[in-house]
């Protein structure tokens, strides 16, 4: 089955739904990849502190090989890491993910994060237990991830975590636009109103951790959990399908691209299952009453940067 797509602010068209990495193990993550372009995935979400690039590349490599897929066809995203928003630091870091996935060009490019950490080989820098941060503001950083679409490394760029007032000062400076906004979105925090700042600005959202990330590593066991929402499970009762999945269409529904995180062969292919139905105009109003700010990834021990994204909701630590 084919995956709809989205038009980006430059042209390109992008699969609104793919497969994310995080957290998927070097060692399983070749095999979720390989699976993924087998039942039908075209676009694969990474990063480089994610740590799992060179295998992501081996699965991209095998499927071109074995004729699976040709590499027009797939639409592979990562992401500059925190470490490397220096100016001088951004094409040698987008050239070592492209060394790590065997690719010559990157779909999609994106600001990891606003934050910039202390430039070196340590990719959480600290001293005595305190994150040590970068000078570089992420506008310069940006002017750089320009210079990448015009050398041919990356088709397109965009911006992750980002608010709208961080967004605005992108736009101020910019010479090409970000086409996409990769923020945490689900029915607990449905983005609402970056969705429609980012739709009157020609930029899409992209959704991660969908499903609300229930192997996060920090998750608490009181935590709640998502997908065992009485009222979600209602809904997807209604319509003969799991909960992950009416999560899932929830998302492509409001036009996100989204990109739900799988090593599990059965989920991959369940997760894809979700352009054979529709929900209701009032099922979709009903799941968007679910939000509640409930923030899943709020990487709040670095809430005194002074480009930390979520200050209003988690201030700094007096």
């Amino acid at each position: 089955m084919a995956v709809p797509k989205v038009k980006f602010n430059n042209g390109q068209e992008f699969p609104i739904f793919g497969l994310g990495t995080w957290k998927s193990k070097p060692g399983e993550v070749t095999d979720a990849v390989k699976h993924a372009f087998d039942v039908g995935y075209r676009h694969i979400d990474c990063a480089f502190i994610y740590q799992n690039e060179p295998e992501v590349g081996a699965a991209i490599k095998a499927k071109i090989a074995d004729g699976t897929v040709k590499r027009e066809d797939i639409y592979i995203t990562s992401k500059l890491w925190n470490t490397c928003h220096r100016p001088d630091c951004v094409l040698p870091a987008l050239k070592n993910t492209l060394k790590n996935l065997g690719l010559e060009y990157l779909d999609l490019y994106l600001i990891h994060w606003p934050m910039g950490y202390k430039e070196g080989a340590d990719l959480f820098p600290k001293k005595d237990g305190k994150m040590l941060y970068s000078d570089a503001d992420y506008v310069d950083t940006w002017k750089e991830m320009e210079k990448a679409v015009k050398q041919g490394l990356t088709k397109s760029i965009g911006i992750s975590n980002f608010t709208e007032e961080q967004t605005d000062r992108i736009l101020a400076i910019a010479e090409i636009k970000p086409v996409t906004n990769q923020v945490e979105c689900h029915p607990y925090l449905n983005q609402k109103k970056l969705m429609e700042y980012c739709k009157s600005k020609g930029i899409v959202i992209t959704a991660y951790s969908p499903l609300g990330s229930p192997d996060r590593p920090w998750a608490k066991p009181t935590d709640p959990q998502l997908m065992d929402d009485a009222k979600l499970k209602k809904v997807a009762s209604k319509y003969g399908k799991s909960t992950a999945q009416i999560l899932l269409r929830y998302q492509v529904q409001r036009g996100n691209i989204t990109i739900p995180k799988s090593v599990t062969k059965s989920r991959i292919e369940e997760n894809f299952k979700i352009f054979d139905f529709e929900l209701s105009a009032e099922d979709m109003a009903y799941i968007d009453t679910f939000d509640c700010k409930g923030r899943f990834c709020h990487l709040n021990d670095v809430n005194d940067h002074k480009h930390y994204p979520f200050k209003d909701e988690f201030p700094v630590k007096s």
